[in-house]
C-alpha cells in the first residue's frame, strides 16, 4: 500500500526561472498544492527526502509548513530533469482520509505462458480508485498456461480489497502469441557462400 512521510515544507515567496534554479541548488524542490477548492499553494521540499519519496509516484506524503500544520498530499506530476532524471518540480494534490481518488498504478504479471507462447502487455499501468491512504502500488494478472489467441481482460485484472478498477470489461490488458522462430537455414547457406567467395578472390589475387 502506499507509503506515508512526513515532510517539512516552506513557503515559496520567489517566482521565476531564476528563482527555481536558485532554489535547486540550495537543495529545495519547487512544488504547487492543489486541491478542495482553494488557491493553489506554491512551497519549497527538500530535495533528496523528497526525491526518495517520489519513487513510489503514489506515495502519500504529509506535508508540515512552518506552523506546524500537516496536510496530506499525493503526487499528480512529476517533472524531471531530462538527462539528470533529478526531481525539477512537483505538482501535488491534496487528499483527506477517507477520500476516493484514482490514480495510475503498475501490473505485475503472474505465471508461464504455455510452451512455445509469449505475452505482450498493452497496459503496462492501469487506473484504479481506492482510499488515499490506502492506495496499492501494484495490481495482478495471471498468465499461467494461457495460449496463443488468448487475452487478459480487465476482469482478470487482481486488485485489492476496497480497490476498483477504472477499465471497461473488454479492455485488453494482455495478449498472448506464439513464438515464431527465425529460419537460420537460408541465412548459414549464404554465410558458406560468402565464405567460398571471399576464398576463391583469395586464390585468385596470389596467382
Amino acid at each position: 500500500m502506499s507509503d506515508q512521510l512526513k515532510i517539512k515544507v516552506t513557503r515559496r515567496t520567489d517566482f521565476g526561472k531564476g528563482a527555481a534554479r536558485q532554489a535547486r541548488r540550495a537543495g529545495l524542490i519547487p512544488a504547487v498544492v492543489y486541491g478542495h477548492g482553494q488557491d493553489p499553494v506554491h512551497l519549497l521540499l527538500p530535495a533528496q527526502e523528497t526525491t526518495l519519496a517520489v519513487r513510489n509516484p503514489n506515495a502519500l506524503l504529509t506535508v508540515v509548513n512552518e506552523a506546524g500544520e500537516e496536510h496530506l498530499v499525493l503526487p499528480k506530476d512529476i517533472q524531471r530533469h531530462a538527462i539528470k532524471d533529478t526531481v525539477e518540480h512537483l505538482d501535488l494534490i491534496e487528499v483527506r482520509r477517507g477520500e476516493k481518488v484514482i490514480v495510475e498504478v503498475t501490473v505485475h504479471v503472474e505465471g508461464e505462458v504455455a510452451p512455445g507462447n509469449d505475452y505482450v502487455l498493452d497496459y503496462v499501468t492501469v487506473p484504479v480508485e481506492a482510499d488515499a491512504t490506502d492506495l496499492p502500488e501494484a495490481v495482478t494478472i495471471s498468465v499461467e498456461g494461457r495460449e496463443a489467441g488468448d487475452h487478459v481482460y480487465a476482469p482478470d485484472v487482481q486488485v485489492p480489497a476496497g480497490t476498483t478498477l477504472q477499465l471497461e470489461d473488454d479492455i485488453v490488458i494482455a495478449t498472448v502469441s506464439e513464438v515464431v522462430e527465425q529460419d537460420l537455414g537460408d541465412e548459414s547457406v549464404q554465410e558458406e557462400q560468402a565464405a567460398e567467395s571471399a576464398e576463391g578472390e583469395s586464390e585468385g589475387s596470389e596467382d
